[in-house]
């Protein structure tokens, strides 16, 4: 990771009960991806490009 401080923010899919969330983040490294309840737990990093593929795998096509 960088220097900077990633700007975390919930995926739209994740439960309004604060129990089962995942946050990403976009840096210059790709996209992060942490779960929400352990902010100082280690977070995933993914290349944009496996990001996007992984999202439209998820959406179906």
């Amino acid at each position: 990771m960088s220097a900077t401080v990633p700007a975390w923010f919930k995926s739209s899919h994740s439960g309004t009960q604060g129990d089962s969330c995942v946050e990403v983040a976009i840096t210059a490294e790709g996209v992060c991806v942490r779960d929400s309840k352990d902010l100082s737990g280690p977070h995933l990093t993914v290349r944009r490009e496996e990001w996007a593929n992984f999202v439209r795998f998820v959406a179906g096509g």
